[in-house]
């Protein structure tokens, strides 16, 4: 998540998740077809990677996964003394965060 986002609606939670799940897999995506292509030459068995795969890969490769201009700022603000940390920000981010993690937990168990 980029700092300064504030995604208070759970459709953009569930937006970000859907963002990160995608990034994680268009690389594993990517090391399973690479993985298997050795394989399928020696047993002969063709292997195609789907365009929805490739366009996830392409968008993982693209994407940032920071805002380097943001960082430069706070990381001025930091030496400048005017830095302020948003303490009530922090909480309700760690709350969703938990409450997300104990969503899933109850959906699995």
């Amino acid at each position: 998540m980029k700092i300064g986002q504030k995604p208070e609606l759970p459709s953009a939670l569930a937006q970000q998740v859907s963002a990160r799940q995608a990034k994680a897999a268009a690389p594993a995506a990517e090391d399973v077809a690479k993985s298997a292509a050795p394989a399928a030459l020696a047993s002969g068995v063709p292997v195609t990677v789907s365009n929805s795969a490739r366009a996830l890969d392409r968008m993982a490769r693209s994407t940032g996964d920071f805002d380097a201009n943001r960082v430069k700022a706070v990381k001025a603000a930091i030496e400048q003394g005017t830095f302020k940390i948003d303490a009530e920000a922090i909480a309700d981010k760690l709350l969703s965060g938990a409450e997300e993690i104990l969503s899933r937990r109850g959906q699995t168990g």
